[in-house]
């Protein structure tokens, strides 16, 4: 079977980080019942993406490390599971937290640790550390190897990150989430995989939470099918605003013929002329 079956935990978070570690091993169990091979979180599920209108001492205190006993519950349950868990948290790191994913394959070893490149500088985020990078690995799933990396939120809006990880590699990105999915936001999603011939699957807030509504989606990145007239719609699963644990089935196998006889990605790129990319920001009117 070439069908990768992921589990977006759309769920709300509870009141503290003891809680939402037995809600999340609860709906990761739930999330294997129904046979999923990857389990997502939401952004920064440790604490429940609970870092507005509090003060930023408060909720740096709850920042946890990577070798805590939050994660490595997670890397246990993995194991137990026999299935990959993407578990998110605000990552003790320095001297200010990181926005990050950890990502567990299904014998439990840490496959990923992803801290948000683009954090949103414009808001509280701007008390975190931005990650330096973006990577990918591969992933190895009863449905066969598949090639992942990993946005967040916001780096959705910068094609550049899932440019980079195209070029890595990738072949489907995880996308913690907590914002309103809105038509424009999806379209985001949308062009992304459309233009690098790669799988996004972004798992967000239900509309309980707070500037957050549900419509956590997958995009396969396949516009063309051999004998099809014309292009496909690449959303394969949007859920709707409720919380609840979404399985979304994903054919690796048409993806990566796809990638194998298709134009797009880095087929035909000319980075030489696209130098002014990686200068620092110019000056312009607008910022």
């Amino acid at each position: 079977m070439s069908i990768l079956k992921i589990a977006l935990l759309q769920i709300a978070p509870c009141k503290n980080l003891d809680e939402n570690l037995e809600k999340g091993i609860t709906c990761c169990k739930k999330a294997k019942e129904k046979g999923a091979d990857i389990a997502l979180f939401p952004e920064m599920w440790s604490n429940g993406y609970n870092i507005y209108d509090r003060p930023v001492d408060e909720w740096k205190k709850e920042a946890i490390s990577m070798d805590s006993d939050f994660i490595n519950a997670f890397g246990i349950l993995a194991k137990q599971l026999k299935m990959a868990i993407g578990v998110t948290l605000l990552e003790k790191y320095k001297n200010a937290p990181r926005n990050s994913l950890a990502l567990f394959d299904r014998y439990g070893e840490l496959q990923l640790v992803y801290a948000k490149v683009h954090t949103c500088d414009f808001d509280v985020e701007r008390n975190l550390t931005a990650g330096e990078d973006f990577y990918v690995k591969t992933l190895d799933t009863s449905c066969g190897k598949v090639k992942i990396g990993a946005m967040i939120c916001y780096d959705r809006e910068f094609p550049e990150s899932a440019r980079i990880l195209m070029l890595k590699g990738a072949e489907l990105i995880l996308v913690p989430n907590a914002c309103p999915m809105e038509i424009n936001r999806l379209s985001q999603l949308r062009a992304r995989a459309f233009e690098n011939m790669l799988a996004i699957a972004t798992c967000n807030y239900p509309k309980a939470v707070p500037d957050c509504n549900g419509n956590s989606s997958v995009f396969d990145g396949v516009i063309y099918l051999p004998n099809e007239n014309g292009s496909r719609d690449t959303c394969i699963f949007q859920a709707e605003e409720e919380e609840g644990i979404y399985i979304a089935e994903l054919d690796l196998k048409q993806l990566q013929e796809y990638r194998e006889c298709e134009g797009f990605g880095n087929a035909y790129r000319h980075p030489q002329k696209y130098k002014l990319l990686t200068e620092s920001k110019i000056e312009k009117p607008f910022t």
